[in-house]
């Protein structure tokens, strides 16, 4: 028997199916506030069937290797396969824990992950599915963002920049000193294109901050941050605004089809919202600054 359980993340449905031994509350923490009833009328962004590691079919092929990386739980390897993708998270021994079969839209997934150290087989899986949300929502007007968000006066304010560069300071720095200012998601929120106009929605995965808030608001300003002895914003229009944002989009860089739909959804989203970038110190000045430029700028827009 399985059980389905269903979760709304920037007004997408993922459907989750796992056995009745599985407990996905205690597996999928971080998901908890995004539960809802499952839909009738609206489908799913996409359905994960998760399954014990060793029901998985040890002669499967892996195909084509596209891309690999390490993080804190191990390797990630991705691979092109006829009609989709795999992608395998191996431990620190370079033992193979968790996969993931997916075809090529990300709508149809399955999870087999390795169950003997329950803490980390939940980590694994909210990754698997974080790089799988990812790439689905590509179809639909939306993408999936490494930055720091905050929300401010009825808007979202999000900091991207290369790792180390201060986003979450800079977060910090406008909940400490301006007022009302409070964080929506403190690594991948997610944007999209609405009929209303850009927003920015917190999602379950937060980095290490425990963050996961069912939020969303219109995006008042983007920028990107870049360590300096003094602060200075600079206004991005058309592409140096494209640039700017680009780099911290989460997709599949090999995947054209995928790498195109991020570059019209970019185009729209410059389009719209004000982008800047602040070359600054980890100060309060810098916050101010921040939000006098980008306020400024999102009036003029209106």
């Amino acid at each position: 028997m399985t059980q389905e359980h269903c979760f709304r993340i920037a007004d997408f449905f993922l459907l989750v199916r796992m056995a009745d031994k599985m407990d996905a509350d205690a597996l999928l923490p971080n998901f908890q506030t995004f539960r809802c009833g499952i839909p009738k009328e609206r489908q799913a962004l996409f359905t994960c069937d998760v399954l014990p590691l060793d029901g998985v079919d040890s002669t499967v092929a892996h195909g084509s290797l596209l891309e690999e990386a390490e993080n804190e739980m191990g390797r990630l390897r991705l691979y092109s396969r006829p009609g989709g993708y795999l992608l395998t998270l191996d431990d620190k021994t370079g033992h193979e824990c968790h996969l993931l079969q997916a075809d090529k839209a990300f709508n149809r997934l399955r999870a087999y992950i390795g169950t003997d150290h329950p803490g980390k087989a939940g980590q694994a899986l909210s990754s698997l599915l974080r790089i799988a949300y990812s790439q689905a929502i590509l179809y639909h007007d939306a993408v999936a963002v490494h930055a720091s968000a905050v929300y401010y006066d009825g808007h979202a304010y999000l900091f991207m920049g290369k790792s180390g560069t201060g986003k979450s300071t800079h977060a910090s720095l406008w909940m400490k000193h301006i007022s009302g200012s409070a964080l929506l998601n403190d690594d991948n929120p997610t944007l999209r294109l609405t009929e209303n106009g850009i927003r920015a929605y917190g999602t379950p995965w937060s980095g290490k901050t425990p963050c996961y808030k069912p939020l969303s608001f219109p995006v008042g300003g983007i920028v990107r941050l870049q360590q300096a002895p003094y602060n200075r914003f600079h206004r991005r229009e058309c592409i140096d605004a494209f640039v700017a944002l680009y780099p911290g989009c989460s997709f599949l860089h090999k995947d054209s089809v995928m790498q195109n739909r991020v570059c019209d959804t970019l185009v729209r989203i410059v389009q719209a919202v004000p982008v800047g970038v602040l070359e600054c110190l980890p100060d309060e000045k810098a916050a101010f600054l921040c939000r006098q430029a980008l306020t400024r700028t999102d009036r003029l827009k209106q």
